[in-house]
Formats: C-alpha cells, structure tokens, sequence
C-alpha cells in the first residue's frame, strides 16, 4: 500500500482565503482514498509539530505541496514550514549533509539527499493566466515555466534525494476562474501521475 502526504500550504490572507486549496486537497485525499492508499494532512496555518512532520516524510511514499502562489513564490509560513522541518532533517534524516566528501570537496553539493525512495508533486493555484508562461512574447516571464519559477522549491525537494512527478496548477484563479475545468483537469492529471509512484 502506498503511502501519501498532503501538506496544504495556503496561508490565509483577504484576497485569498484558501476555499480553492483546500478543495483541491480534499480531491487528493478522494482520489487516493478511493485506491485504498494511506493518506496523512497537514494544514500549516493550523499549526504543526515538526518532529511530527519529519516523520510524515519519513513515512509516505509520495509528498503532495498544494500551494497557493504569493509573489512568484511559496507563503512566508510554507517557507517557514521548510526551514524548521528540512532544518531538523538535515543530519542524517532527510540528507547527509550536501554531498559532498572531503577528499573532493568541490564537486557532488546537492547529492547527499536519502529519501530516494520518495517522490514528491506540486499543486498551485495562480492569479497569472497559463498565456503568460512559456512565450518569449509575454515580457514578465520571457518564456520561462511555472517549474523555471518555482525551481528553488524543487531543488530543495531533490536536496533530500527525492524526485519530481509533474506539477499541476490552476491559472487565473482570481480574474477568470474555470474550477470545475480545474477539477476535471486534476482528476486526468492524477490518472497519469500515479503510474509513476506505482513504478
């Protein structure tokens, strides 16, 4: 049976009050409820114990982020979350240090990750329309992906040795919103991403 972490990252604010995130969790937790799989949560804005988290990662099999995106990056309390949680992994747990050895110590940094075995997905939720990525054209981005912008967030899950399946996310969430698209579109997403973690 295999095992699943959800972390939902939003971090409340006015403008954006979480209703999406927590849906899209909720369909995670479905799907891989509905397969029979372990299915462990952690809603950061209500608080969390970090030896408790390191052992979720310890645990599951595959770590799911749902995260809204607040200037082009994770919420400070997400970030937050990272530093305290990989901090306490970090001698042993989650990496062995940076990779690299004395006799070479130039050579091997961000190789010393031993949670190998587990892969990790990102779920995001833009303000930013799916045209503005990926097109020279579009000047704010200049062509770059969702995964060039958020590339710091996966190097810091492949630090700890573990490997990506494809990103999801929802565009334009605030000025035109297609959630029931969004819905069906996570739905075919987790269809072809779960034949990775099977494999």
């Amino acid at each position: 049976m295999k095992k699943i972490f959800i972390i939902n990252a939003h971090q409340y604010h006015p403008y954006s009050e979480g209703e999406l995130n927590q849906a899209l969790v909720n369909q995670f937790k479905d799907f891989f409820n509905s397969s029979h799989y372990e299915v462990r949560t952690c809603i950061v804005d209500q608080g969390y114990e970090v030896k408790q988290q390191l052992a979720h990662f310890l645990w599951a099999d595959l770590i799911i982020v749902q995260t809204p995106v607040y200037w082009m990056s994770v919420p400070w309390l997400f970030k937050k979350y990272i530093d305290e949680v990989f901090m306490e992994g970090v001698t042993g747990i989650m990496c062995d240090g940076d990779g690299r050895h004395e006799s070479d110590p130039k050579t091997g940094y961000g190789t010393g990750g031993v949670l190998t075995d587990k892969k990790y997905l990102l779920s995001l939720t833009f303000n930013a329309p799916e045209e503005a990525f990926n097109d020279p054209q579009e000047p704010f981005f200049s062509g770059r992906s969702v995964d060039d912008l958020f590339w710091p967030v996966h190097l810091t899950f492949q630090f700890c040795g573990m490997k990506p399946l494809d990103t999801f996310t929802c565009y334009d969430v605030k000025k035109n919103p297609e959630i029931e698209q969004d819905f069906e579109r996570l739905a075919a997403h987790l269809d072809k991403e779960v034949g990775k973690l099977r494999g």
